[in-house]
């Protein structure tokens, strides 16, 4: 790509999730520098337990149920990004179905989910809903794919998509009985659709949890600065995590643990106080949450739900950008949680969500999770580990990074917005 198409694209999509837009109907609070929060995990005394030598038995369960992990940070320089398909139009998911295929799957944000089968880019999209999908502004689209967990057998499949009017509907759809490759659009079940009140901070992201339910990142409606307070409102579902039981009912049904399912706010809810929230990713061996969420004018952050945490938390949007207060309104800063780690627009401007590597190619990066920044094509790594988090810069690039996704074997991929896919490989 030439210099300058790389940047008339960057042009392009910097609106998708950066933070700054003319169109606020208010003026932007001036920012305090309180000192930064370091997160750690809470330290619990465990009681003193009778020592004994585990059975032949007990040793080889433990090793096969061990979730492999690594103990620090990686050295970047033993890796490379290898592209493995292009030609694509402005990628803005990656998934795989899990089905035994090996497939690839990359949405186009104009409406198209587009196969990568045997390292080569099928010409046939697997859905074309281009007559459905409004993507005049740059950040609309078709912006995120889940595929069932029993996928090989339902053969049902969701997107989060902005329609011609400009809101958010969440479908699912069915693959083709005829062929593997094609899936049906006459299939459409309507889960939702949410009124967006503006153009950008649509969210879109998709994903399965643990618990076989449905979690979609919806934006706090857009503008600058959250004019409606949606972020901390229980009364819409802008600026939340949602979840949905896609089993338990036609279109859905609602999951008796949702914070707020019998009373008390909008029964989809599963968390709020979200900007913008661009990809949120279980770690397949943990079931840990991981939320990029876009920052206003100052900060990009990356916040962390641990396997089993209670439904309800408060990510802290508006009251707060990352881990630095913003609208000036008191509240309990015991209530809300926050980022396990941000970084400043000095190194971007437009966090990209990432994915937890679970691959068996490069075993040094296992549980480590990759995000990005869209504006300076800077990658991070983060690890959970038994002090808290190591983050740390491992790649400056020029791409546009618009997606992270794993295949079904774990090993990870990036999308450039320019119409690109790599993988992650060693050297």
């Amino acid at each position: 790509m030439t210099t300058r198409r790389l940047f008339a694209v960057l042009l392009v999509f910097a609106t998708l999730l950066t933070a700054c837009t003319p169109a606020a109907p208010q003026q932007e609070p001036v920012i305090p520098a309180p000192t930064l929060r370091t997160i750690v995990p809470a330290a619990t005394e465990a009681p003193a337990l009778e020592e004994s030598t585990p059975t032949a038995e007990e040793t080889t369960l433990a090793a096969a149920t061990a979730v492999p992990v690594a103990q620090s940070l990686p050295d970047p320089a033993s890796v490379t990004w290898r592209e493995i398909a292009s030609g694509l139009e402005k990628p803005t998911d990656i998934n795989a179905p899990g089905d035994g295929s090996g497939r690839v799957f990359v949405l186009e944000q104009p409406g198209r989910v587009r196969i990568i089968q045997n390292g080569q880019l099928l010409p046939a999209p697997y859905l074309d809903i281009v007559n459905l999908v409004g993507s005049d502004a740059s950040e609309r689209g078709l912006l995120g794919i889940a595929f069932h967990p029993n996928y090989a057998e339902t053969g049902f499949f969701f997107v989060n998509y902005t329609d011609k009017d400009g809101n958010t509907r969440i479908a699912r759809f069915s693959v083709s009985a005829a062929d593997p490759n094609l899936a049906d659009p006459a299939s459409r079940l309507e889960l939702i659709r949410i009124n967006q009140p503006y153009g950008n901070h649509n969210g879109g992201s998709l994903a399965f949890g643990p618990d076989g339910y449905l979690y979609a990142g919806m934006g706090d409606g857009g503008s600058a600065g959250d004019p409606q307070g949606a972020g901390q409102s229980l009364n819409t579902l802008l600026g939340k995590i949602l979840r949905f039981d896609v089993d338990g009912g036609q279109p859905y049904a609602i999951p008796a643990d949702n914070p707020f399912a019998a009373s008390g706010g909008e029964a989809e809810i599963w968390a709020y106080g979200l900007r913008n929230p661009w990809k949120i990713a279980f770690d397949r061996f943990t079931g840990d949450l991981y939320i990029a969420d876009v920052g206003q004018n100052q900060w990009e952050e990356v916040n962390f739900a641990a396997a089993g945490s209670p439904a309800g938390l408060n990510f802290g949007w508006n009251l707060m950008e990352a881990s630095y207060d913003y609208s000036g309104t008191l509240y309990d800063a015991a209530t809300l949680v926050l980022p396990v780690a941000e970084y400043s627009h000095g190194d971007g401007c437009s966090v990209t969500g990432g994915q937890i590597y679970r691959g068996g190619a490069l075993p040094a990066w296992q549980g480590v999770y990759l995000y990005g920044d869209f504006c300076s094509g800077n990658i991070w790594g983060l690890l959970k580990t038994s002090d808290g988090f190591s983050n740390s810069l491992l790649f400056k690039t020029n791409f546009g990074i618009s997606a992270f996704g794993l295949d079904e074997a774990g090993e990870l991929y990036l999308a450039d917005y320019g119409g690109a896919i790599y993988r992650l490989e060693s050297k």
